[in-house]
């Protein structure tokens, strides 16, 4: 026999593995920061008869919304970092970052079609708008629909 000596065939399978080992780590890198992520529950919301209080549980305070007077909680939704109630006046969110309730008035017949939230942003659809909330900033965006 002359030349390199023979590989078993395990060698061979090992060396192959070695060589896409560093691609299989490259692709589930990649993977996990493109969205793979868990964001860590911090928001969770008490309702009583005349306020929601929000309770973070990162920071470990309490934040309080006082329901004015004729005030109905119609909805809540509740995500990981950032929650949103909708009454018959107004939208009110608060997010894990934005230091308490931020609101924003309801129009005058403007109906409230559904809401959404999901990680740190929350999605709320009327009959005349479209809003959205950053639960990092606590700032309310719209869009006249």
């Amino acid at each position: 026999m002359t030349g390199a000596p023979r590989c078993s065939s395990y060698a061979r399978q090992l060396v192959r593995l070695l060589r896409v080992l560093p691609v299989i780590a490259l692709a589930m890198l990649a993977a996990g920061t493109a969205g793979g992520h868990e964001v860590e529950k911090a928001l969770f919301l008490v309702m009583e008869d005349d306020q929601v209080i929000a309770s973070n549980a990162q920071t470990g305070q309490f934040f309080e919304l006082a329901l004015k007077a004729k005030e109905e909680v119609l909805e809540r939704i509740v995500a990981s970092g950032v929650a949103v109630v909708v009454t018959n006046q107004r939208f009110a969110a608060i997010g894990a970052f934005s230091g308490g309730w931020r609101s924003l008035r309801r129009m005058a017949g403007e109906e409230f079609r559904s809401a959404e939230a999901q990680d740190y942003a929350a999605l709320v659809i009327t009959s005349n708008r479209i809003i959205s909330f950053s639960g990092r900033n606590g700032s309310w965006s719209d869009k006249a629909r």
